[in-house]
């Protein structure tokens, strides 16, 4: 970069809007502008369509968040150092995050892991439906993080950094690339309808950019979105008229009070609200569905009927043109259900009872609907376990090494990327961080990471802070 001397041009003071315009720089140009009144004075939909930095393999991006911390080396890394020395003490004393692993003994794990597909990825038996999937799997087994607490962990997972307040990674492709459909938000979140996992809403806040960036969370069960429908049935022609006045008296309530983003940010979403009450109920029925295909995401088994619904779901709301879906765990037995602690054989295999056949049936289900090219599905959880028991067959946080699986959106299929130590403790060859992760799902949609901006306390922001993090795209994954 050039340095330049320092002008002594004397600068007019600007409006909170204009010095945004000024401030903004790429894409935050252009959701600055997406704030602002048309001639009309009507307010313009923040969601609007935005034009990609380059010619994408992706349009969505379906998150599917393993809250927890997934071990590696009982699901996607197989150490057989680890059985060899069964019992022994490690020769490296592992970074503990709760008591029970004092004695830092080697543990091997029960799960069997055999080649699967022409690709000959190694997956263990606990994840069956997916493991069936390898030749349409990237595997990623040099992930590592920079905390082993799980909040902190799923915030860097979600945002880029351990920090709370920053935008998700789901706000800012909705601020990017706004939505292929009107009627819907860009970013929609999917938990539990019994309740929250670790951090709850934390995982989906837009922080500093517009509030109509946060994610919004429907449900799948009951009414998809709660106080949507008026509670005494009214005529169409009679809403349409409400709806109409309400508009207009809302753009003259915005006339009074001018720049100011919350207001914009919640006419807005009154008005997609009001969208939503035509097209929610169509995208989320499920019964719509062939038996075929609820049978494919196991809506016929209890143990796998919620989270298939929120799979199924997801690739429903993809379909119609939203570009960020973030579908959390179960949340019973407790709600960080990969946090296995106790033992990782029944722990392990009480929650892949639930996620697996899912997961894979969406994978599935958008290749036979040739939707797999341009939607990106990502498999992770905020961190990894340790090679050492806690307890005798649990075992802790791990900060240092994990393992991921990404499919479609022109990743690699079949393809392993990097790899740990012998005992799985550390990432060692190839390896890859969270802002590495995000830069390269914003390549995937044809966005450069460091241009996509927000001007923020004199800094232009951006999700990957490259300049810090040094984030980069990891070109090895991508066709």
């Amino acid at each position: 970069m050039t340095a330049h001397p320092p002008s002594t041009k004397v600068v007019p003071v600007l409006s909170r809007r204009a010095l945004l315009r000024a401030g903004a720089l790429g894409f935050g140009a252009l959701a600055t502008e997406a704030f602002l009144a048309d001639a009309a004075g009507a307010v313009v939909s923040p969601f609007i369509a935005k034009p990609a930095n380059f010619t994408p393999p992706a349009k969505s991006i379906i998150f599917l968040t393993q809250v927890g911390g997934p071990s590696q080396m009982d699901l996607f890394d197989p150490k057989p150092m680890l059985g060899k020395f069964d019992g022994q003490v490690h020769s490296e004393r592992v970074e503990m995050f709760q008591k029970g692993s004092e004695a830092n003994r080697i543990l091997g794990s029960p799960w069997r892991f055999q080649p699967r597909g022409r690709c000959g990825m190694e997956i263990s038996d606990a994840l069956p439906h997916l493991a069936s999937l390898a030749d349409d799997l990237t595997l990623v087994r040099s992930m590592h993080g920079e905390h082993n607490n799980h909040g902190e962990a799923l915030v860097l997972l979600s945002t880029g950094k351990i920090f709370l307040g920053r935008p998700s990674l789901g706000s800012w492709v909705s601020y990017a690339l706004g939505t292929e459909n009107q009627n819907l938000p860009a970013y929609v979140v999917l938990r539990d309808p019994e309740g929250y996992s670790t951090h709850g809403a934390l995982l989906w806040q837009n922080g500093w950019l517009p509030a109509a960036h946060r994610g919004t969370e429907f449900s799948t069960r009951g009414a998809p979105v709660l106080h949507l429908q008026p509670t005494t049935p009214v005529p169409p022609a009679t809403r349409q008229d409400q709806l109409e006045l309400l508009a207009q008296l809302n753009r003259r309530h915005l006339a009074e009070f001018p720049g100011e983003p919350e207001l914009e940010a919640r006419l807005q979403n009154y008005e997609l609200a009001a969208r939503l009450q035509l097209t929610a109920s169509s995208v989320f029925d499920l019964d719509a569905e062939s038996a075929a295909t609820r049978r494919l995401y196991g809506l016929d088994e209890p143990t796998t009927r919620g989270y298939g619904q929120r799979c199924l779901t997801a690739r429903r709301l993809v379909e119609a043109g939203v570009r960020f879906v973030q579908v959390f765990t179960p949340i019973k037995p407790f709600n960080q259900p990969w946090d296995s602690h106790r033992n990782v054989d029944t722990e392990i295999a009480d929650i892949a009872a639930m996620t697996d056949l899912p997961s894979a049936a969406l994978i599935t289900d958008l290749k036979a609907r040739g939707l797999l090219d341009q939607t990106i599905v990502l498999w992770a959880g905020e961190f990894g376990r340790q090679p050492v028991s806690q307890n005798g067959m649990g075992r802790d946080h791990n900060r240092h090494a994990f393992s991921l699986l990404l499919a479609g959106g022109g990743f690699q299929p079949g393809r392993i990327h990097g790899a740990t130590d012998d005992f799985g403790y550390r990432a060692v060859k190839d390896k890859v961080s969270v802002p590495d992760l995000h830069a390269t799902l914003l390549h995937q949609l044809g966005l450069d990471h460091r241009r996509v901006t927000f001007p923020h306390q004199g800094r232009n922001e951006t999700l990957a802070d490259a300049e810090v993090t040094g984030a980069r795209v990891v070109r090895e994954l991508i066709v």
